[in-house]
């Protein structure tokens, strides 16, 4: 799985592409991980290229989630496609998130 990785001023935008499943959502978790615990990890997952997400994908999310709320932050998870709001919607997870319809907006919000 390709995870495009850049840094927007102090922010790391994380952009997986394709399906967050079996190894490649292993993979994602991996990455995620490395990123939250960062000291001062401000992070963004931009979803536009994931068409579907399992439950190992939800859990890293989740974990990553955690972590920052250890910080008084949130993830952020923007450009969303319907199936995964709706995934993450229907396992009572989505309110562990805050959504943004942009990677801008996403990144706008740490300021």
């Amino acid at each position: 799985m390709n995870i495009e990785q850049r840094k927007v001023g102090s922010v790391d935008v994380l952009t997986p592409g394709g399906a967050l499943v079996d190894e490649d959502g292993a993979a994602f978790a991996r990455v995620l991980r490395e990123r939250v615990e960062a000291p001062n990890a401000r992070v963004v997952v931009c979803l536009r290229n994931v068409p579907y997400m399992d439950s190992e994908a939800i859990e890293a999310l989740l974990d990553a989630s955690d972590r920052l709320a250890d910080r008084a932050d949130v993830l952020k998870l923007a450009s969303v496609p319907s199936t995964c709001r709706e995934i993450l919607e229907v396992t009572g997870t989505a309110s562990q998130f805050r959504f943004f319809t942009e990677i801008q907006d996403a990144v706008r919000s740490f300021l």
